[in-house]
């Protein structure tokens, strides 16, 4: 039988370079690997369905599964996994000092829903005692899918083509939460530092303390895809979890033994 000819949108990461170039093939299938930014892979996916296999939103996902929505498929491989302390970014002039400081403050976020802004709140919460209803919070693009928010959550839209980094940095929002560094804490901006400085030392504490690698993508298959051929699923598993073998070859030992899932990168 021949084989399937099947999209796989994911980012460019050294962790999938072996599917990239074709040092590892899934059995039975030639993929055609889409090397796309996230956003643009989510964004593409979630409207339109237009890849067969696709890289995805943790939370996007789960979100689906929640409302009802079954067109997809996830298997237990993870491209991204991204402690975040280091991504909360504060106003200087304002006083911040500590988590705490941070209650009845204008916090941006991308989007309310990310995956990483979804940690960051847990992390507030169940660290540091601070919920989201304490937080006026302004988000900077619409939501890729419409969702209910809590009754006590204060969420408005910042105008379009404004970027956060530069509300932060002038004062107009008193914290950052981000899945990147912000360009105006890239460019050195004196009003914009981290929160966490020390960021590395609360990761390991972190990871410690819970056992915690929080996930922020999964991998997805359509589910018509899935239910013509489900052994699919299995192979593409197969290829992910090899591609970390060839991946963590080198590592030392120490390293290898923390890491022994097909979901595990660093």
């Amino acid at each position: 039988m021949a084989n399937l000819r099947l999209t796989f949108a994911c980012g460019p990461f050294d962790r999938t370079q072996a599917l990239r170039d074709g040092t590892i093939r899934p059995h039975g299938i030639d993929l055609v690997y889409l090397s796309l930014q996230p956003a643009e892979i989510f964004w593409r996916m979630l409207q339109f369905s237009e890849f067969h296999i696709s890289e995805m939103s943790l939370e996007n996902y789960a979100m689906l599964v929640a409302q009802g929505d079954t067109r997809y498929v996830a298997i237990p491989a993870f491209p991204s996994r991204v402690f975040r302390h280091g991504y909360f970014f504060i106003n200087t002039t304002k006083g911040i000092r500590t988590p705490k400081d941070l209650i009845g403050k204008r916090g941006g976020v991308p989007e309310y829903s990310q995956t990483a802004a979804v940690y960051m709140r847990g992390l507030l919460q169940h660290e540091y005692g601070v919920l989201a209803s304490d937080i006026e919070w302004v988000q900077g693009r619409a939501d890729r899918l419409k969702h209910a928010l809590l009754p006590n959550v204060r969420l408005t839209q910042a105008p379009p083509g404004i970027e956060l980094g530069d509300l932060l940095e002038r004062g107009e929002l008193d914290f950052l939460m981000s899945a990147n560094n912000p360009l105006s804490f890239r460019r050195g901006a004196q009003t914009v530092a981290r929160l966490f400085p020390n960021y590395e030392e609360l990761e390991r504490d972190y990871y410690r303390r819970t056992k915690i690698y929080p996930i922020m993508h999964t991998v997805v298959i359509r589910r018509d895809v899935y239910e013509r051929d489900p052994w699919v699923a299995l192979s593409m598993y197969r290829a992910l979890w090899r591609r970390r073998s060839i991946l963590i070859a080198g590592w030392p030992k120490a390293d290898r033994r923390k890491c022994r899932s097909p979901g595990c990168s660093r």
